[in-house]
């Protein structure tokens, strides 16, 4: 690797240093996200472009920054939940540095390349570390830890503080240059600012480690701390699109609730995991349109065929593996259902396997692992790998193959005092079924003399089924369709086996 690497340098210093944007002295290092992309492509000269991380270090012994990784599509930011590694520690090929919780859930974040770790810039319990923000320094041999300069980090983070130099070059009123009174700004105060010719130095930042956020730029524009440019007619749009209503000219304004004070509450943080579902489902009940459709299963035929499964064969299955089960074949019977809302088409696009999502309850939020191919799988592999896929839920080991993706989602909370309730869908999917406990109810039924027809009151166990649909998929006759086939799974159980 030593060998490859010097290749690699050499070849760049070659070709110059201007190709870089390199000034003298700079030493560079490939990236450890990088190296193995670049060699394993033909083009190695134009990757290197690309992929080469350049850090100014005349004097200074060559070492490498590691930066937050974007480990799921969704990704932004992150938290340093653990250092596997401490500072000095030998890392090797595959060593994992450290666990990040990001939207999704705790991965780990392992090396590609071997040396030493010399400095961590994002210590354990970090929050809201953003995707590409250096987290860590390391170097080839343990010798160079001890020639790093004790202001590495404030070298590292030279970029983004340069950033924030050229904004409040780039606004600043003649004859005032004042210094910013934050140190990361989001990419939507900075578009405000530029729009409205706002001083960076007059305005405050709310969010984490100083970084200025949209709602401080439209605190600031709302209590008039602008420049005398804003015109009122700015204003007034800017109040409507944070307002969702304005007490009219002849009624005066009601006194609003008043503020809790600081002593009457407590504020509780909340996870990357927790944040995402916020969002997510708070988007899906405003964009998405809600069909509801509920029916009742007979829950006595599941019981005794779940006893004869577990005194006959020795095979536990718990009543949520059947209702996948049964779930999956009705999708499998009625493929319509297993569909998703194509935005760029404007039309519904069917699902070429029934992967379905189990609503599992974590410490750090609610998780969904996937059982794929559930109308393949017999119900004791069902079993098997929802109790594995749990564990590592509740674990924050799954893999974002394991959560990402499914084409139907099922919630039960039988296991608690809930009758029935309404989920909420999880997009991009169109469905999900909530499932409540079983209720033992007083009914007509038929005696065990079928042919006289005489119904008698009997006990029965009744569970509730209610389906949340997105109604530009399903109508009220494919929701029909749908529940029929479920129910007469529940009603003809060992068609599960077939």
């Amino acid at each position: 690797m030593a060998n490859v690497r010097s290749l690699l340098l050499g070849l760049a210093r070659a070709r110059g240093p201007s190709l870089f944007g390199i000034g003298n002295g700079t030493h560079l290092r490939s990236s450890s996200l990088a190296l193995t992309s670049i060699l394993s492509r033909s083009h190695l000269c134009d990757e290197l472009l690309v992929r080469v991380r350049c850090i100014s270090s005349t004097g200074v012994a060559s070492h490498m920054v590691l930066e937050m990784p974007a480990l799921s599509p969704t990704m932004n930011q992150g938290n340093i939940a653990k250092w596997r590694k401490k500072e000095g520690d030998k890392i090797d090929v595959g060593d994992v540095l450290c666990e990040i919780e990001t939207d999704k859930a705790t991965l780990e974040f392992e090396t590609l390349e071997e040396g030493f770790l010399a400095k961590i810039l994002a210590p354990e319990g970090s929050k809201d570390v953003l995707v590409g923000q250096p987290i860590a320094i390391t170097v080839e041999d343990l010798d160079e830890i001890k020639n790093l300069p004790a202001d590495i980090p404030k070298g590292v983070e030279a970029k983004q503080d340069k950033s924030i130099q050229d904004l409040t070059h780039d606004v600043k009123h003649e004859g005032r240059s004042e210094k910013p009174n934050f140190s990361r700004i989001s990419p939507s105060a900075r578009l405000l600012i530029s729009e409205y010719g706002l001083e960076p130095s007059s305005l405050k930042a709310s969010g984490p480690r100083g970084t200025l956020l949209k709602g401080d730029v439209l605190a600031a524009i709302m209590s008039g701390g602008g420049p005398p440019g804003i015109s009122e007619s700015s204003q007034e749009k800017i109040s409507g699109s944070t307002h969702t209503s304005q007490p009219t000219s002849h009624t005066p304004p009601q006194s609003a609730t008043p503020l809790l004070d600081k002593d009457t509450h407590e504020d509780l943080p909340n996870t990357q995991i927790r944040k995402v579902i916020a969002k997510r489902l708070l988007e899906s009940k405003q964009s998405t349109p809600h069909l509801y459709l509920s029916t009742d299963v007979i829950l006595d035929p599941l019981l005794a065929f779940r006893n004869e499964l577990k005194e006959q064969h020795n095979l536990k299955v718990s009543v949520n593996d059947i209702v996948i089960k049964a779930v999956a074949l009705a999708l499998r019977n009625v493929p319509e259902a297993n569909a998703y809302w194509n935005n760029e088409k404007g039309e519904p696009s069917l699902c070429d396997s029934v992967d379905i999502s189990i609503a599992v309850a974590t410490d750090k939020g609610l998780m969904t692992p996937i059982i794929r191919n559930a109308d393949q799988k017999t119900l004791s592999a069902i079993s098997l790998e929802v109790k594995e896929l749990a564990e590592n839920a509740r674990a924050g080991k799954l893999k974002p193959n394991e959560f990402q993706g499914g084409t139907f989602s099922i919630s039960n909370l039988g296991m608690f005092p809930v009758d029935h309730f309404c989920a909420i869908i999880n997009p991009p999917q169109a469905c999900i079924l909530a499932v409540g406990r079983g209720n033992k109810v007083v009914e007509p039924v038929v005696g065990s003399d079928e042919s006289s027809g005489i119904e008698k009151p009997g006990v029965v166990t009744r569970m509730s089924l209610k389906l949340s649909a997105d109604h530009r998929v399903f109508d009220g006759q494919l929701g029909g369709k749908f529940l029929s086939s479920l129910a007469s799974n529940f009603s003809d159980i060992r068609r599960l086996l077939l």
